[in-house]
């Protein structure tokens, strides 16, 4: 069973995210970030739900502790702080997600799942869609019989919108993810890379690349 950690000095508001996670998780609990990374030199755990506002060792400082020793494990960060410079500091440090209190523990869920899924990919750096495999190790799509090796930025960009099912991407995001921050390519060098991945994809059902109209792209799977 997958083992989440809960960080958090209040004992009822644990309880209450513990009582929502132990149907599907297996649940450990540590009351401040010191305490929990007393607790991880002893077990691993395959997620991390952390509060901010902690004594002893506050969410943020806790992270920057942890990512000093355990660079993939999935960190969500729960805050009553909805300020922008907040969250930048919070994903700068390592986290990979965030909620604001109060927790809509539905909500919880959808992203509990989805970082489990993204770190299992990442660990295991491929993509199943059905019969497709999607390998990052070999830039790679292979469906049975059929291998399509992609060059390394259709690669990459196939690779993103996949692991992140009906999520949008803007262009600038893509662009600042795929070619980085300092690079002169812009929406027509996105455009052209989505054509070329249709193109090559053209007759396989089991995903597909769709625009969304003055907002960018988003992968779909059809499995």
């Amino acid at each position: 069973m997958v083992k989440v950690l809960i960080i958090e000095d209040d004992s009822s508001a644990r309880l209450v995210t513990k009582l929502h996670l132990r149907n599907e998780y297996q649940v450990v609990e540590a009351s401040d970030g010191m305490e929990a990374m007393e607790l991880l030199k002893h077990q691993s755990v395959d997620l991390i739900i952390a509060d901010v506002m902690m004594p002893k060792m506050n969410g943020y400082e806790f992270v920057e502790q942890f990512r000093m020793m355990d660079k993939n494990t999935p960190v969500l960060l729960l805050t009553a702080k909805k300020e922008w410079q907040d969250k930048k500091m919070g994903f700068a440090i390592g986290i990979d997600d965030y909620m604001t209190k109060p927790v809509n523990y539905e909500e919880l869920q959808w992203r509990i799942r989805a970082l489990l899924r993204r770190a299992k990919i990442s660990n295991e750096k491929q993509i199943i869609i059905g019969d497709v495999v999607i390998s990052e190790d070999f830039n790679m799509v292979v469906r049975g019989e059929e291998k399509i090796t992609l060059p390394k930025k259709e690669f990459e960009l196939l690779f993103k919108l996949l692991s992140y099912p009906n999520k949008i991407f803007t262009v600038s995001q893509i662009l600042d993810d795929i070619w980085g921050y300092d690079s002169n390519s812009d929406e027509t060098t996105v455009r052209t890379h989505i054509n070329r991945l249709r193109k090559k994809f053209a007759d396989w059902n089991e995903f597909e690349i769709v625009t969304i109209r003055g907002l960018g792209y988003r992968g779909e799977l059809n499995v």
